[in-house]
């Protein structure tokens, strides 16, 4: 049970939040001061993509495995680049808290924990 809800979690969440980088101006100004705007479009898709395949891993785990452990990656990336931006704790927080759902996740539909 604790695998779907944290499964839904994430998957919703990165819809959500992957969708915003095609929606929004502000985060195309946060890129921008990360000086990676023009990866923003290709980390969108990748939250897309990873959403849909969370979602998708509910019936199927091969899905569930790809898209966690690409989410989890993704956001070790994300927590990298918030640490070298000296973004502070709070803002970090969320990419590290996403990283460690999805490693569970990952790990979790390998059978490698309970």
């Amino acid at each position: 049970m604790l695998l779907i809800v944290l499964t839904l979690i994430s998957a919703l969440s990165f819809l959500y939040y992957g969708s915003t980088f095609f929606a929004t101006k502000s985060m195309k100004l946060e890129f921008e001061r990360y000086g990676l705007d023009r990866y923003r479009q290709l980390i969108g898709g990748l939250q897309l993509l990873g959403g849909f395949g969370m979602l998708i891993g509910l019936f199927w785990v091969p899905a569930l495995l790809l898209a966690s452990g690409g989410l989890a990656l993704l956001m070790l990336i994300g927590f990298g680049v918030r640490l070298k931006m000296k973004d502070g704790f709070w803002a970090s927080l969320p990419s590290f808290i996403f990283m460690l759902i999805n490693f569970y996740i990952c790990l979790s539909a390998a059978g490698i924990t309970g």
